[in-house]
């Protein structure tokens, strides 16, 4: 699966105002109508607890200089969010300087292997266009080049 180019994107929730994300690469467009999309956790996963209990969640979709981001949300630190910029949008964390923003809300958590696929319905979507995603590819993180 090395071999399929993704995008990088940091999954967030929060309960009582403190934020948990994880970094994925598994997310896909699942609908057009109405809009929803589709990200696998992993099943022992601390951001996916909080999504089951908050029915929320955010995309924050990498820049291609936010390396550093996408491996602090890989790892097992405690308190992801200390030192970052971040703010709650209606509950649910956003990160700063992200080439695109989605915020959903839970349609429906099924198992799928060593995952559990989270389908969540679009309630707002942003994307700056001055920000060139951040993408996974070969097992190297770089971005898209339109030729």
């Amino acid at each position: 699966m090395a071999h399929m180019a993704a995008p990088v994107s940091v999954i967030t929730a929060a309960r009582d105002g403190v934020g948990s994300g994880a970094t994925v690469s598994a997310l896909m467009s699942l609908s057009m109508t109405p809009e929803m999309l589709v990200v696998a956790l992993d099943r022992t996963s601390a951001t996916l607890e909080v999504i089951r209990n908050s029915r929320r969640f955010g995309v924050n979709i990498l820049a291609v200089d936010q390396l550093d981001l996408a491996m602090h949300f890989a790892s097992k630190v405690p308190e992801k969010f200390a030192d970052l910029a971040w703010h709650l949008e209606s509950g649910v964390p956003r990160l700063a300087g992200v080439s695109g923003w989605v915020r959903c809300t839970v349609e429906r958590i099924q198992p799928g292997g060593d995952h559990v696929l989270v389908s969540g319905l679009v309630e707002t979507a942003h994307h700056d266009p001055a920000q060139s995603p951040m993408t996974y590819h070969g097992r190297t993180f770089g971005t898209h080049a339109p030729r």
